[in-house]
């Protein structure tokens, strides 16, 4: 609504002039940051500047800071890097520097910036704004300026978007860059696991972050590292043996491989240096492995950003437009971040302080403050981290007399392996049997049921599908009667499912009947997995993020194809059944001029709408265009019928190409996030089913049959949260299998004002 609002006046811009630049050390999705600023920018109906090299060209003015218009950045938002360039600056840190920067920004006329940089990027962007009224005055005294001028521009907005690759920017939940940087990561650590296997090895990552362990830590949860090394959680005197007692832990699994994660601020308890050459001379010398060590250095900051990265920098972007234009002399500087699903506006040297005594509180070793003020994020990784990195086979030898179920039900999606994977080991870790069901509620009624050991799992955490195999069929379909069969027969004490809507909708047919049939008063819960991202209770999906980045690299080949030919437009069909999630979002992360949906009504006229867009585009320098449109979004106004339309509606202005992209979106490896994701939440799902047995035992069996005996583990927001089925149902449409509400609908603004509609 705010958004709506803030573009719908064509004056809230008018007269202002608005600067972007690039700062510090490069990150993917700047490039997004950049275009979405000038974009909205225009849109609000104000000049946009684009300054080259930084606070360099802000300081040597001229042909640096020039302004930009609409097709400027055009083909820009799958390019890593920043197309403005980025430089350190020492003429800004001195006051005759800032000066020369004020002098000329007047000149133009500009009182808003918008930052884009690292802590020391923002840190010196305030500096600036609060010297302002005293250089601008220095200026009048010189005679550079006059009065006029001075009083005209007597106030300077600053806005900053966070870009680093390192994550270490307190205050926000990502930063911009940080999940493309780990993309490149799992990308290399896929690759050397082939040959480590093959050869028996041991191999000692070295990873970027600076003072930051979050790269390391995420690589370390979504790649199933063996032991990481992070500045945050240094590991205890003795740590070589202990490392080495895990690493030959894991050989006793069967694992033919280890792998080993230093971020390279890594310490330890003392403030000591851990180096990767120190980790592998440890274990050559006490384990007699060989070893290899891999420096991934800065081809983590290179490459296509992902599809994550594309649409936080055009949200902090397009937000960071409307905090400079609201903005009064009043206004601290902000820094627009990320909370949950949210972009915000956060005191910007707020977030600088916190992120300072972080430093502090390492150089103090004070670890657990350090952590702490990393945010909840960092801190919820680290404790998983944890739990799963303390496990070790021994605890596992001490049986208990439960088993567990864990199954998939509905279709694959990346990331269900990982979070089997995370279920199995927690349950084993506990001292409970896990027993995998095959081909969901369909195998659990047909007794397709196996009981997994650690080895069983060994291979999961970076496998797409689902190993376990999947199928949509409902428990009503299958019979409770033979599930309340094999239950028994198996001795089953809690069911952890794995899966979509249907997951989501069995469980609540297993809660409906769980009166009638006592076997069925056992707890459950469900872990959401579905590209489509219908499940109600929960804001994202396992296997979502994924979909989205498969989806967004065949957009970006396809928009390739189209500039090559000129004049063309091409219209993709993708999955979701009625759910337009992946269409909007890989929509607005493409670049796409139009995302056709169920939840958006769409007419004919619209159709004629963008047809006209479309046609008007061709004319300017940019002569492609694409299309999505979800599978189920019109029964009438089909794949087909739109391709056709446009086709023939384009005749002599434009021809058009159709592509169905299918199962191609459930393929794939699973993306980090995917990885990351599935792992905290199975391992969270394992803990409640564990507790829930504990806490509900009556003469020996569980009997568990209260409100919450069945839920859904959803993130909502930043919290994951357990949620019985039951109290969903007013919020779900089970006709369409969509939720009611669903957060990312309030964005799809952001889509039309991208494509520039008139």
């Amino acid at each position: 609504r705010k958004l709506r609002k803030s573009v719908s006046s064509p004056l809230i811009g008018s007269g202002r002039c608005i600067a972007v630049f690039t700062s510090g050390g490069d990150s993917q999705g700047m490039n997004a940051a950049v275009r979405a600023i000038v974009r909205m920018g225009i849109t609000c109906g104000a000049k946009v500047y684009l300054i080259h090299e930084g606070y360099q060209g802000m300081v040597d003015g001229g042909e640096n800071i020039v302004e930009a218009a609409w097709d400027d950045v055009s083909g820009i938002l799958q390019m890593g890097g920043t197309v403005i360039g980025s430089a350190r600056c020492k003429d800004f840190r001195e006051r005759e520097g800032r000066l020369k920067a004020a002098f000329n920004l007047v000149t133009l006329g500009i009182t808003n910036i918008c930052a884009i940089g690292g802590d020391g990027s923002l840190t010196g962007a305030n500096l600036f704004r609060e010297e302002w009224s005293s250089l601008l005055q220095e200026l009048v005294e010189t005679g550079k300026i006059n009065q006029e001028q001075a009083t005209i521009h007597s106030h300077l907005n600053i806005v900053g978007l966070v870009g680093s690759i390192d994550n270490d920017f307190c205050g926000t939940d990502m930063t911009i860059g940080a999940d493309s940087a780990l993309h490149r990561i799992v990308e290399c650590v896929d690759a050397i696991t082939t040959t480590a296997v093959s050869h028996q090895r041991a191999f000692v990552l070295e990873v970027m972050g600076r003072h930051c362990g979050y790269l390391a830590l995420v690589t370390g949860l979504a790649c199933g590292a063996d032991w990481i090394f992070i500045p945050e959680h240094p590991p205890a005197d003795g740590w070589e043996e202990k490392m080495c007692g895990k690493l030959n832990n894991a050989r006793s699994w069967g694992n033919r491989l280890n792998v080993v994660i230093v971020s390279e601020g890594a310490i330890d308890c003392h403030g000591n240096a851990i180096t990767s050459q120190q980790v592998k001379e440890v274990i050559c010398k006490r384990l007699d492995l060989d070893t290899r060590i891999t420096v991934l250095g800065h081809v983590q900051r290179g490459g296509s950003p992902s599809a994550f990265d594309r649409l936080l920098g055009t949200r902090m972007g397009a937000e960071a437009v409307l905090a400079l234009l609201e903005a009064t002399p009043e206004t601290p500087a902000y820094v627009v971040s990320l909370d949950g699903n949210q972009a915000v506006r956060v005191p910007l040297m707020e977030c600088v302080e916190k992120t300072k005594e972080v430093t502090k509180a390492l150089a103090e070793k004070d670890f657990d403050r350090a952590a702490s003020l990393r945010g909840r994020t960092f801190q919820g990784n680290l404790e998983i981290y944890k739990k799963l990195g303390a496990m070790s086979k021994a605890k596992s030898d001490k049986q208990k007399p439960y088993n567990v179920a864990i199954m998939n039900v509905g279709a694959p999606a990346a990331g269900m392996n990982a979070a089997v994977r995370s279920a199995v080991r927690t349950c084993l870790y506990n001292g409970y049997k896990a027993l995998v069901v095959h081909n969901g509620y369909e195998g659990l009624a047909n007794d397709m049921v196996e009981t997994y050991t650690w080895k069983c799992v060994a291979n999961f955490v970076a496998a797409g599908g689902s190993k376990l195999g999947t199928k949509r069929t409902l428990p009503s379909q299958c019979g409770f009667d033979k599930i309340s069969e094999i239950i028994n027969k198996r001795n089953i004490h809690g069911i952890i499912c794995i899966g979509g809507f249907e997951a989501y909708h069995g469980s609540l047919e297993i809660k409906e009947a769980s009166q009638a049939y006592p076997a069925l008063q056992i707890p459950l819960i469900v872990v959401p997995a579905t590209l489509s991202n219908n499940v109600p209770g929960t804001d994202i999906s396992i296997g979502s993020d994924t979909g989205l980045n498969s989806v967004c690299e065949t957009c970006d080949r396809i928009k390739m194809s189209a500039s090559g030919t000129k004049r063309r437009t091409f219209v993709l069909e993708t999955m979701g059944g009625y759910c337009g999630y992946l269409a909007t979002m890989s929509g607005l992360a493409a670049g796409a001029d139009a995302a056709y949906i169920f939840e958006e009504e769409f007419t004919i006229k619209d159709l004629q709408k963008n047809i006209y867009h479309l046609r008007n585009k061709m004319k300017g320098k940019i002569q492609r265009g694409l299309i999505l449109r979800n599978e189920k979004a019109n029964d009438n106004f089909s794949t087909d019928f739109v391709h056709r339309l446009y086709a023939e509606e384009g005749k002599n202005v434009f021809d058009c190409r159709v592509n169905v992209l299918g199962h191609m979106q459930q393929g794939g490896v699973p993306s980090p996030f995917d990885r990351n994701y599935a792992t905290k939440s199975a391992a969270k799902a394992a803990f409640w089913i564990l507790d829930k047995i504990e806490n509900n035992l009556v003469d020996g069996k569980v009997v568990c049959n209260s409100q919450d005996s069945v839920v859904l583990l959803g993130m909502r927001r930043r919290q994951m949260l357990f949620q019985p089925v039951e109290d969903l149902k007013a919020d779900t449409d089970f006709k369409h299998r969509i939720p009611n509400q669903q957060w990312w609908m309030q964005i799809r603004p952001l889509l039309r004002i991208m494509a520039h509609y008139q």
